[in-house]
């Protein structure tokens, strides 16, 4: 009886061998990033900071987590608020990051979508332009930016002052992230087939038609990118929000900066920390774990001027 043989395709073969290599490469680029990671979240639930030293030593416990809601993070350090402040903290950062992702996302949708599909007078200058607008920090525009604040300031009634603090810095926050989400959405729109545009108008569909149920269904990748980095910029932010914002209305940004900086490291209970930088963490870790597969979809190429 004849034995049956079998052919590898070697191709296959040197494709899953490269992939492995690059794997492993990304995982031992990653892996100091991983670890810090992982001591911060063990630690977070540990009576002390997990190292080579104290590895035998360490003890489950719920305590820093107690003592960061409760506003402290030395064990000799008074509470130094209750627990519903800390729930107003983390709404107003919710606030902040979701506004700031919400005026980014529309902004960009539509605009990106003007400048892949429509030809107008100083277009490419615009572009240009854009990317310029990127290049500056967030820091070397903020006197600019507080004049402008206490300009406009002076017109508002007393009891808008809050909403006028807290919509100034969604704003502000999120005149950084347009240039750069703009570009990304043009990107998107650019890969899409005009036929697929000129088919719905030619049937009678009007542009904003077009636009809202035809196009944007096919850039959901783009527009998911976008909305996540631009929530994470506000949510992480601490400059704008401690300039503009009132002090009675914190964010965890500067409720943790407030707390790190009302005791000193010498007494500060480090476990404590890790529990307040882990909570910090966790929009990151969630929106990344959700959204890896639109993320992974992300292109900038094929972006024609």
């Amino acid at each position: 009886m004849a034995e049956k043989v079998t052919y590898k395709d070697v191709e296959t073969i040197s494709k899953f061998r490269i992939n492995v290599i690059i794997g492993l490469a990304l995982l031992f680029i990653s892996l100091p990033i991983i670890i810090n990671y992982a001591v911060l979240f063990i630690s977070s639930f540990s009576n002390k900071m997990l190292s080579g030293m104290t590895v035998h030593e360490i003890k489950f416990t719920l305590e820093n987590w107690r003592m960061f809601f409760s506003g402290r993070l030395s064990t000799t350090q008074a509470v130094l608020r209750n627990f519903w402040d800390i729930i107003r903290y983390i709404f107003n950062t919710l606030v902040v990051g979701l506004g700031v992702s919400a005026v980014v996302t529309l902004t960009s949708m539509m605009s990106g979508y003007a400048f892949s599909r429509m030809k107008f007078k100083g277009r490419k200058f615009l572009m240009q332009f854009l990317i310029l607008l990127h290049a500056f920090p967030g820091v070397a525009l903020i006197i600019a930016v507080y004049t402008m604040y206490i300009a406009f300031k002076l017109s508002v009634p007393e009891h808008y002052l809050k909403m006028y603090s807290f919509t100034y810095v969604v704003f502000a926050r999120a005149a950084l992230e347009v240039p750069m989400s703009i570009w990304i959405m043009k990107g998107f729109f650019d890969r899409i087939p005009w036929e697929v545009e000129w088919s719905a108008l030619v049937d009678g569909a009007s542009r904003v038609y077009v636009w809202r149920r035809i196009i944007l269904p096919l850039v959901k990748p783009g527009i998911a990118t976008v909305a996540i980095f631009s929530f994470l910029a506000g949510w992480e932010d601490l400059i704008y929000v401690r300039t503009f914002l009132p002090i009675t209305e914190k964010t965890l940004a500067t409720y943790i900066e407030g707390l790190l900086s009302e005791g000193s490291l010498e007494i500060v209970h480090l476990p404590a920390v890790a529990a307040a930088g882990t909570f910090y963490l966790l929009p990151t870790i969630l929106f990344f774990i959700f959204a890896r597969s639109y993320m992974l979809q992300t292109s900038m190429s094929g972006v024609k001027m």
